[in-house]
């Protein structure tokens, strides 16, 4: 880690279709038990949508806070995922008053938001600001940031959230990303794309929803706290794919393949990598990009390396599939289940990709 402060992941918590915690999330994924169902909206072919939704159930309501406000259906409900996955992060173990969380020191959110909107787009700084009304979380508004840019933008975040760790700027930083695909205008317009599985095509996506978040310090701020890190972040890095989904220039991985050189330059891993987090959604692109990047830097990894791709149980997740990815695997290295090194990337249907290299103890 170059003489660098370690960061250190503390706390990590999920909601997703197949669990309303990270521990239900994590092992329903190392079991392969999913959760896709019909739903009540058809597609073009006049087929209902085999989606991946979390139960109503096991949803909180909308603050009333909010209750009087104007909001979008598919806003509301991410407020509320994103209510469950944050309560799942700060549990008796983790309580923000004890780390010193309150109104006179609140806690910066660095956010992933969707890059597929309806008719109106989700505004970014609004829903940070609802979201601490809906969950009643003391968010220091004015430094947060939530940004509009798909499945890495989670992991883009990771980057900043260290910069403001080491510079001293927050003794606490939180990470996260919440989503819901399952909005008849977003299942329309990608049905319409002919990116949907469905019965005659399986070169497709199942639409999901979700929301996770991680919490970051230095190590020797969780030494001090009392606080037994989860996991070690070693580095991560970002990318730009010129030849996106939506992009009229050729296809050439370049976007991968450069965030995993930057990555691997940043922090060599110790051991060959053991274990990579994939945001593959079932459209082959992605496999395809995957495999640009990996034979590029095919030193890097263990021969026998595992590939986990855990959309299979709970479908694409939108801007909440890098966190989940990043939570998910945070779990796999704490409880030993997956061996580090461990890399997670996600990659946006814009140009973003991101990449993270988790350690199970600091470098």
């Amino acid at each position: 880690m170059s003489g660098r402060a370690a960061i250190a992941i503390v706390a990590a918590g999920a909601v997703t279709p197949v669990g309303l915690s990270l521990a239900e999330t994590a092992a329903s994924a190392r079991a392969r038990v999913a959760r896709l169902r019909e739903s009540a909206w058809h597609d073009r072919r006049f087929e209902p949508f085999v989606v991946g939704s979390v139960p109503d159930a096991g949803l909180p309501p909308l603050a009333e806070a909010l209750a009087g406000r104007a909001l979008q259906s598919r806003e509301a409900r991410m407020l509320r995922l994103a209510q469950v996955a944050l309560e799942d992060v700060f549990d008796a173990a983790v309580d923000p008053a004890a780390l010193g969380i309150d109104e006179a020191h609140p806690l910066p959110l660095l956010l992933g938001l969707p890059e597929h909107h309806t008719t109106l787009p989700i505004e970014p700084a609004r829903f940070v600001q609802r979201l601490a009304l809906q969950t009643g979380l003391a968010l220091d508004i004015r430094s947060s940031v939530a940004v509009a840019r798909g499945r890495a933008a989670p992991l883009l975040a990771l980057r900043e959230a260290s910069a403001r760790l080491r510079r001293g700027d927050a003794a606490f930083v939180l990470v996260g990303g919440v989503d819901s695909l399952v909005d008849p205008y977003v299942l329309g317009t990608l049905d319409l794309q002919g990116r949907v599985r469905n019965e005659v095509s399986n070169d497709g996506l199942t639409p999901g929803e979700g929301a996770a978040f991680v919490l970051l310090c230095r190590a020797e701020t969780a030494a001090a706290r009392g606080l037994e890190p989860l996991a070690t972040l070693a580095a991560s890095a970002t990318g730009q794919e010129p030849g996106h989904l939506y992009a009229e220039a050729p296809y050439l991985g370049e976007g991968l393949a450069a965030a995993f050189a930057a990555l691997l330059a940043e922090a060599p891993p110790p051991e060959p990598i053991r274990c990579v987090y994939a945001s593959f959604n079932g459209e082959r692109y992605w496999a395809r990009e995957y495999g640009v990047a990996r034979l590029r830097h095919a030193e890097a990894f263990d021969p026998e390396h595992a590939v986990e791709h855990p959309a299979e149980v709970f479908g694409d997740l939108g801007a909440a599939h890098g966190a989940v990815l990043l939570a998910i695997a945070v779990d796999a290295v704490s409880a030993g289940s997956r061996r580090s090194p461990c890399l997670v990337f996600a990659s946006s249907d814009h140009a973003d990709r991101g990449a993270a290299l988790l350690l199970r103890e600091a470098a």
